[in-house]
């Protein structure tokens, strides 16, 4: 969906996948160099959520995406980053659901990345833009999660140096 929306934008960006499912903050981690073989121009990274799902320490979330984030920053030169905000189920406690939610704004600013700050906004919570498990969405919900990263997305690459060659891209 988001490479439709590079190409119909005329945005020469090649658009790549690199999530795992079920994959936590730290899985992330562990792959980061293996990703950052290519140049990239901008980094989305959509991690924790698993993190959140199974009650683990925020701040632990929080040295895995910042670990990311300084691996993707010794890249010369060095890509936009956004970071797609996640929120934890509330049935891990007021204060559990706090300190997660918080650790995706503290790490934008502290990172320099633009921030999407829920991914899932208008879809989580939504039964019919979720499948059976209430957790992944629809191809419905898929688009409406595809168009809260495209808002934060478009200006990042819009205004991103352009790809040297046809490998070359987010």
């Amino acid at each position: 969906m988001l490479q439709k929306k590079v190409d119909a934008a005329g945005l020469h960006f090649r658009v790549v996948n690199a999530g795992v499912s079920g994959e936590t903050s730290a899985g992330a981690l562990r792959r980061i160099d293996w990703l950052m073989r290519e140049p990239l121009a901008v980094l989305v990274l959509e991690t924790g959520a698993n993190d959140g799902l199974r009650g683990q320490d925020p701040d632990s979330t929080r040295a895995n995406i910042r670990g990311i984030f300084d691996r993707a920053g010794r890249q010369d030169p060095a890509p936009k980053l956004v970071l797609a905000g996640m929120q934890a189920p509330p049935n891990l406690g007021a204060d559990y659901t706090r300190r997660f939610r918080a650790l995706f704004p503290e790490l934008a600013k502290l990172c320099g990345a633009a921030l999407v700050p829920f991914l899932l906004e208008g879809v989580a919570g939504v039964a019919r833009l979720n499948q059976a498990d209430g957790i992944h969405p629809t191809p419905e919900g898929h688009r409406i999660v595809a168009q809260n990263l495209w808002r934060v997305l478009e200006p990042l690459l819009a205004s991103a140096p352009k790809p040297s060659s046809p490998k070359g891209g987010p």
